[in-house]
């Protein structure tokens, strides 16, 4: 096989620590946050979501790119993580509705992977020293010049990074006959959220996540959407504008992850970084309303502040994260407001949380009557 004498490699971490592999046949170099995705399949849906943006995604799972790529499932329209650290690449693949192997799609979009790193070895690593800025580097360049590249690199924390990822133009999503109208503010939204939306009778409007309230207002929408996306939330304070703004007016509102996160900002519930994340398709989360657990898909490096949120006169813990105990769903008592801390749309993955899409056609519902 064409691919069996690959270059070496390496990825090298903000604290100096090396891990060596080989280059799949893309030469380059990439800085990103190392983050470490646990789910055994998906691996389209998480190289395309926007969320990942400005990070360097590690895969656990042992092989990436058996099963090839599907043109048909990805997130967006590009691939948005940085770059790529795996144990064992697939050149080949075995699905028969793939539309190309995974190397030749990385290829078009120019995206440096390493491969043949202990994976296993590098994840205990982070889970013991906390996310860190890190650089794949398949082309040669010496150490100290990389070193001093990754030193100059911006931590996430304060990193505003939904204008990167974020639609340029507003545009339409559905059939404009159906029976609700929903705004929706990219801030790095994922297609099938858009299609759960419109699988519910929903014609959506996607707006710059720079728009304006009354931007959103000029659709007539029946309710308001803030989307997921990458970095900081706490820079993000025209889209926290914008949903004060809906609260004020006590509009129907649902916010996933990122969109989660504005909501409590605007509310004055701080956010913080967390040491590693939740990344993968297997999180427990307990939903406190009815007392059943959720198997959920969870992408995130902020959370809200439980002691805040539990000390806020008008927010209501909703969801719970049993493994740490972190908010994974809140509601307001006052508004018509809701959001969640992971992915409800999430495919492939759980699909335990889809009846949050339902719950918001429901509050637009009520909001007519």
């Amino acid at each position: 096989m064409k691919y069996n004498n690959r270059p070496q490699a390496i990825l090298l971490l903000k604290d100096g620590t090396i891990f060596y592999g080989k280059s799949i046949g893309i030469s380059g170099t990439t800085f990103g946050e190392i983050a470490f995705n646990t789910g055994t399949t998906g691996y389209q849906e998480i190289f395309t979501d926007p969320s990942y943006y400005g990070q360097i995604m590690v895969t656990t799972n042992a092989h990436i790119g058996n099963y090839g790529v599907n043109e048909n499932e990805v997130e967006s329209n590009s691939v948005k993580i940085s770059g790529l650290v795996c144990k064992n690449f697939s050149f080949n693949y075995s699905r028969p509705d793939a539309s190309e192997s995974l190397f030749d799609y990385l290829q078009k979009q120019n995206l440096v992977v390493i491969s043949d790193v202990d994976t296993r070895a590098l994840v205990s690593y982070i889970r013991d020293n906390g996310a860190m800025n890190g650089v794949i580097c398949t082309d040669g360049t010496p150490i100290e010049e990389l070193k001093a590249k990754l030193d100059a690199m911006p931590d996430m924390k304060g990193l505003e990074l939904a204008s990167k990822v974020s639609t340029k133009e507003p545009y339409f999503y559905g059939d404009e006959k159906a029976t609700y109208k929903i705004s929706a503010l990219d801030l790095g939204i994922k297609t099938n959220i858009l299609r759960n939306l419109a699988k519910r009778d929903c014609y959506i409007k996607v707006f710059p996540y720079d728009a304006t309230f009354e931007d959103l207002r000029s659709f007539n929408p029946d309710g308001f959407f803030l989307s997921n996306g990458p970095g900081d939330p706490d820079p993000l304070h025209s889209a926290q504008e914008v949903a004060r703004q809906i609260l004020n007016e006590n509009h129907p509102l649902f916010g996933i992850c990122l969109g989660h996160q504005v909501i409590a900002l605007a509310n004055g519930i701080s956010t913080y970084k967390m040491f590693n994340g939740h990344r993968g398709i297997n999180h427990p989360v307990k939903n406190l309303i009815t007392g059943k657990g959720e198997i959920t898909s969870q992408n995130h490096g902020f959370a809200v502040v439980r002691e805040e949120l539990d000390q806020h006169p008008d927010f209501e813990l909703t969801h719970v994260h049993l493994n740490d105990g972190t908010v994974a769903g809140m509601r307001m008592k006052s508004k018509n407001c809701f959001s969640v801390q992971y992915h409800p749309e999430a495919s492939p993955g759980p699909h335990d949380s889809s009846y949050l899409f339902d719950q918001f056609i429901e509050n637009i519902k009520a909001s007519k009557n």
